[in-house]
């Protein structure tokens, strides 16, 4: 960013919350001050937010950006929000009978048993997304049983003309190198305080954007369901699972221009030759 002096804009939606800091692995004070940022810290964890927002805000936020930049970088992140922006998001049909129901079965039976489901209607989805994450699984499962098709099919089925040209820029490593930094990651987090962080969350657990890796383990570990080391390698091995899904998830765009990241050094001088000959 520094580079071409022009905003970052982050498709993380972890981030998104002031509430979060530890447990989303969010910029430091001085990343953040270091170049313009937006899309992080701006929401509070009780507010309802989606990838259609995301899409509404984060065009307004670039026609406002290119008025006076070349260039803006989207980091992240979430798929589903990259591609948001990249393609556009179709209106997903919605029936709260549906959803109502589901949210009762999720609790009487499980989440587990729904991401069955869903699996089985919609296998790229269940590939994809978080089996964990009760919000996302009830989510696509709604829409695959109110509109008889799956779930991922709305997001290939329009693609939205965009004013701005993309080019996607991937890092790759070895899987035993992101397991290893997934892991000494996660031990730091627990020494900046991310136990402590969680437990002043506690009394919002319910609330969507809590059901993420990091903290629905600690609360398990706080109702006494499991030992602090438990919550700590199950936060690990689920980062790990989540990091697979993201690489499924990117690896499906054609487009994607992949570096390892040890040529970091290469990727400046690559984009400044894209952006100079358009």
């Amino acid at each position: 960013a520094s580079a071409f002096n022009c905003p970052i804009l982050s498709a993380d939606s972890r981030q998104f919350f002031l509430e979060m800091n530890i447990g989303t692995a969010k910029p430091t004070e001085d990343e953040l001050r270091a170049a313009e940022h937006h899309f992080v810290n701006f929401l509070s964890i009780h507010d309802e937010y989606s990838a259609g927002h995301f899409e509404r805000d984060v065009m307004s936020k670039l026609k406002a950006v290119f008025g006076s930049h070349d260039v803006a970088i989207l980091v992240g992140g979430s798929g589903l929000y990259v591609n948001a922006i990249l393609y556009g998001f179709d209106e997903l049909p919605a029936d709260s009978t549906i959803r109502n129901e589901l949210v009762q079965r999720a609790k009487n039976e499980g989440v587990a048993a729904l991401f069955k489901e869903l699996s089985k209607l919609d296998p790229t989805t269940g590939e994809q997304i978080d089996s964990k994450n009760t919000q996302r699984v009830i989510r696509a499962l709604e829409v695959c049983l109110v509109s008889g098709k799956p779930y991922s099919s709305f997001r290939t089925n329009t693609i939205k003309p965009r004013p701005f040209n993309t080019e996607i820029i991937g890092l790759s490593a070895d899987r035993e190198v992101i397991y290893k930094r997934i892991n000494q990651r996660v031990d730091k987090m627990f020494e900046e305080g991310l136990e402590d962080e969680a437990r002043q969350l506690l009394p919002f657990r319910n609330l969507n954007a809590l059901k993420t890796v990091g903290y629905r383990e600690l609360f398990q570990y706080f109702d006494g369901e499991i030992s602090r080391d438990e919550a700590i390698e199950q936060i690990k091995k689920n980062t790990r699972n989540f990091a697979k899904r993201q690489l499924t998830w990117f690896k499906r765009e054609p487009s994607t221009k992949w570096f390892d990241i040890s040529e970091n050094h290469l990727i400046h001088p690559y984009l400044r030759n894209k952006v100079q000959s358009e």
